[in-house]
């Protein structure tokens, strides 16, 4: 499954605010840029689209951030990747689909963008912060 980056930074800052949303204090831009590698002003705009389907809540101020707008077990991730990327587990039109064997295949390639759809469709951002917290730390050596 191929995944662009915008939507990989944007599962990436969800899964971010779902392993804090206990935290009484929302999250900063920078701080998830800055743990994560992603460039504060991209993050801004996929935070400013994921804000306009109602998936966060931004607060304003000197301690604003940003925050899950649903509890994370209500958000999946198609629900986030589909809002970066609409056309997501898609398969191309298929302009000519009069011959067989194109038919076919595009067939295929339906059946496997719905069993993708269904997948990401059962996985919360719960699911994922529970998985996270399984994780054990890496470990550094000097």
């Amino acid at each position: 499954m191929m995944v662009s980056a915008k939507t990989q930074y944007a599962c990436i800052a969800m899964l971010e605010l779902a392993a804090r949303q206990a935290e009484p204090e929302p999250v900063r831009i920078r701080e998830i840029a800055a743990a994560h590698g992603i460039p504060s002003r991209f993050l801004v705009q996929i935070l400013l689209q994921l804000k306009a389907a109602g998936l966060v809540q931004s607060v304003r101020g000197a301690a604003g951030g940003y925050r899950l707008a649903r509890p994370a077990d209500e958000i999946t991730l198609l629900d986030v990747m589909t809002v970066v990327d609409p056309q997501l587990g898609q398969p191309e039109p298929e302009i000519a689909q009069r011959l067989p064997t194109r038919r076919v295949l595009h067939e295929v390639w339906q059946q496997v963008a719905r069993q993708q759809r269904e997948v990401l469709a059962s996985v919360t951002l719960a699911d994922l912060a529970d998985r996270l917290r399984d994780v054990p730390a890496g470990m550094y050596y000097i």
